[in-house]
């Protein structure tokens, strides 16, 4: 197409576009463009995480390393944190307080440090889930990954330092009578069934924390609160004896008591299934399908709005 100026030479005018007329969400279809960043189905998000799965567990391996890197004991401190904190629940609440009371010291004493432990797996992995994204911006922003692999990586971290504290809990369980037997293979699919708890939960808490980093200073609160409602220091049924028998379930059938209480069956000869709730096991399994599928959902449905501000 060609039109004549006014000086008697020809100028050519521009070719309407293919695209004209087009609007944008066609013309995106038309080259096969998609949004970056968008969120992916659940079934090619699940596939995407599989194939990140060396760097999941590469990331969490780094992690513990360098968790305790500054300090002069480096990774004895994994142990002796929690170890140290039930010296202390020991003193206030066992001797102190008596809350030991229906349990002999051969059978209160690893009670107690199984509950600091297995408590603190749950705890340090919601911690960890809320500043999974809030705390590695950079990271988020700078790659192009399925955000989930940190929330997991930290529960893996979390886990991790809990094998090496079961090295104690089993110094401690059999310095105080407890003796190896079939039953402490149920230690590992209570631990399994604790982590996909805890991996849900953290996946909850890191969407939450992405856009709410205040969460991060409240939850000390909110967990120290479910720690004395858990049994973690005393056992719910005694000491709740005098009250109102409902008060008594809702707190034993409370996840973090559950699979206290499971690992506790496990390792400690005096700690016989007279101290469980019914069905332990499979409310256990309740516990651990629901918070970890709903819980990475929850997560998923906000994954392109991750590091954008």
């Amino acid at each position: 197409m060609s039109d004549t100026t006014h000086d008697g030479s020809v100028a050519l005018s521009a070719q309407p576009s293919a695209d004209e007329g087009l609007r944008a969400a066609q013309v995106a279809d038309k080259y096969g463009l998609t949004v970056s960043g968008a969120r992916p189905g659940l079934t090619q998000y699940i596939r995407q995480l599989w194939g990140r799965r060396h760097f999941i567990m590469a990331f969490s391996r780094a992690k513990l390393t360098a968790q305790y890197s500054q300090a002069k004991l480096g990774q004895l401190w994994q142990v002796a944190t929690p170890l140290l904190n039930a010296a202390v629940y020991y003193l206030i609440f066992g001797v102190i307080l008596g809350t030991s009371r229906g349990m002999s010291q051969e059978v209160y004493i690893p009670f107690l440090v199984t509950g600091v432990f297995v408590f603190t797996f749950t705890q340090s992995s919601v911690m960890a889930g809320v500043r999974s994204i809030s705390g590695n911006l950079g990271l988020v922003r700078a790659l192009h990954f399925p955000r989930a692999s940190l929330p997991i990586s930290f529960s893996l971290q979390q886990l991790q330092q809990l094998m090496f504290s079961m090295i104690v809990l089993i110094a401690v369980a059999v310095g105080f009578g407890s003796y190896p037997s079939l039953s402490w293979l149920l230690v590992l699919p209570a631990l399994f069934l604790q982590f996909f708890f805890n991996t849900g939960l953290a996946l909850a808490m890191a969407r939450l924390g992405s856009k709410t980093p205040d969460l991060a200073q409240l939850m000390p609160f909110v967990m120290r609160t479910w720690m004395y409602a858990s049994g973690v220091m005393f056992s719910i049924p005694v000491m709740l004896a005098d009250k109102p028998q409902w008060i008594a379930d809702v707190l034993q059938y409370n996840p973090a008591a559950i699979y206290m209480d499971l690992v506790r069956f496990a390792l400690i000869d005096g700690y016989g299934s007279e101290n469980l709730p019914q069905h332990v096991w499979a409310v256990g399994l309740a516990w651990a399908l629901f918070v970890g599928v709903a819980g990475f959902v929850y997560f998923w449905k906000a994954e392109e709005r991750y590091g954008r501000g």
